[in-house]
């Protein structure tokens, strides 16, 4: 049985931000307004969705569907982007490279998923694409940040031990494959914490709505352990991704002896 939610229990719903916002000021955290905006925008930003959501679910057009998952991935990526510390420049640089490293994966994972796994029909069924491609598109997103900004800032750590290496012959790849390697590993870190504590000490979003919603339990799992496995799948496919193509705009491949410039030669 589904229970039915009203505006006025979602009126009853809003006094817990108000009690967080109340505690926030009580502890002087200056984090009141920011809460108030954060709600704020939530409610918008979904009653938007439920909307958007409603007329792509009606409509039999594929390209209507391919379109709201490239602008999820594009907005994804700047996200992504924003959250550098770096250059404006240099945020634009990784945004490009995000863009095309969230739909690479987005894109794999959600025809791997709906055809191999699911059987979907038609293909592009909106209410199985949008639903599983968001949340492949949001934790991808992740990745492609804790990406980007871990190798940046590897790579300023160990700008002596790679000249080193490149004044000695290496290749920008030689010199580099550990801070690749340990950016990788981090970008994909919450992803795989995420995996150890399923079930024990979460219970994730979809799994909780399908029960909520009259799904048997055991079916529930089934379907969180393809959203995990997706997960996990294309968070992968977004950390190597972006972290190889990042790593080759910091080397000047056209001069003779190869050297490391922008970030690091500050």
């Amino acid at each position: 049985m589904t229970l039915n939610l009203s505006l006025a229990q979602m009126g009853t719903a809003a006094v817990l931000i108000l009690i967080t916002m109340a505690l926030s000021t009580w502890q002087r955290l200056g984090l009141t307004k920011s809460l108030l905006i954060g709600a704020l925008r939530a409610t918008a930003q979904l009653t938007l969705m439920g909307y958007v959501l409603v007329t792509v679910f009606e409509s039999t057009n594929p390209w209507l569907v391919g379109l709201l998952v490239v602008v999820m991935s594009v907005i994804a990526a700047r996200t992504a982007a924003s959250r550098q510390k770096e250059a404006p420049q240099e945020r634009s640089r990784i945004f490009w490279y995000a863009t095309f490293s969230i739909l690479l994966s987005t894109g794999f994972t959600l025809v791997f998923v709906t055809q191999c796994v699911l059987y979907v029909e038609p293909w592009y069924s909106a209410q199985y694409v949008i639903p599983m491609g968001g949340m492949i598109i949001s934790n991808s997103m992740n990745a492609a940040a804790l990406g980007a900004e871990r190798f940046a800032s590897e790579l300023k750590a160990r700008r002596p031990e790679v000249e080193t290496l490149l004044a000695m012959g290496a290749s920008p790849k030689i010199a580099c494959w550990r801070i690749v390697r340990r950016a990788i590993a981090a970008s994909m870190m919450p992803t795989i914490s995420g995996l150890m504590v399923v079930g024990l000490v979460s219970i994730p979003g979809m799994m909780s709505g399908q029960i909520l919603s009259g799904v048997s339990p055991l079916l529930a799992i089934r379907y969180q352990l393809v959203v995990q496995f997706m997960i996990a799948c294309a968070a992968a496919i977004t950390s190597m991704s972006i972290v190889m193509l990042y790593g080759r705009s910091f080397f000047d491949h056209k001069s003779e002896s190869l050297h490391v410039h922008r970030l690091i030669g500050r």
